[in-house]
């Protein structure tokens, strides 16, 4: 464990390991066979230059540069810890950037960054269960994050045919070469300038529960059985 947090510190050790994700990436995406279901969602967002909220868990965040417009632009928050820094350096190689934020501290440092992109004119990119769970619940910040900004949510996720769901605490969905794939864009969630703390509290709700309902549709449309979402309990661990 300690020698690969001393090689992630190196550098030139994490860019060739950023490298190779993205080839990786790009080998899932032209060995498989893909296809989009609510594609007009986002299509017209982008036609109209309005920015938005891209929002997907945090175990389905291999492919999802691929779903991305080219061209358009692109913000992932990202923590400003080791792995973040993995991120961020292997969707670059899509032309996508990066914010740093963090949801400690109360999350004002993800808050501010957000919205200081969203002023800019920037789509950003959350995962709002990351980046340490629990698993496919979701946070209150983008949400905020959304009233704020008077800017509308696109939930999406993936599945495919061929994978490994791994162990870790956001059950990562591995894709692998020579797969049926989909996207699935969801139902946007637009958030009330004048939302109470009920109205918030509901929106986050309406958000959790759609990119749920969108995952479990992607496995199923791949043929296989819905990964499920960490437990309600785990939220007051």
């Amino acid at each position: 464990m300690r020698f690969g947090r001393n090689l992630l510190r190196s550098e030139r050790a994490r860019r060739w390991l950023c490298a190779l994700v993205a080839l990786y990436i790009r080998l899932v995406w032209r060995t498989s066979r893909w296809r989009t279901l609510g594609g007009e969602r986002p299509a017209a967002l982008w036609d109209a230059s309005q920015p938005f909220i891209l929002a997907f868990w945090h175990g389905r965040l291999l492919m999802a540069p691929k779903a991305w417009r080219r061209g358009a632009s692109m913000n992932m928050l990202i923590s400003g810890h080791n792995d973040g820094r993995i991120i961020a350096d292997a969707i670059a190689h899509f032309g996508l950037g990066t914010i740093t934020g963090s949801r400690s501290k109360g999350g004002t440092g993800a808050l501010r960054a957000m919205l200081r992109a969203l002023a800019a004119g920037q789509n950003i990119g959350v995962t709002p269960d990351g980046p340490r769970g629990p698993a496919m619940r979701a946070s209150a910040g983008i949400i905020a994050a959304a009233r704020l900004a008077r800017t509308p949510i696109l939930p999406l996720s993936y599945a495919t045919s061929r994978r490994r769901v791994l162990g870790s605490w956001d059950r990562f969905h591995l894709a692998l070469p020579f797969s049926r794939g989909i996207f699935i864009w969801g139902e946007p969630i637009l958030v009330a300038e004048d939302a109470d703390v009920a109205a918030l509290e509901a929106a986050r709700h309406r958000l959790e529960a759609e990119l749920n309902r969108i995952t479990a549709e992607a496995d199923r449309q791949c043929g296989r059985v819905p990964v499920e979402p960490a437990p309600i309990e785990s939220e007051a661990a």
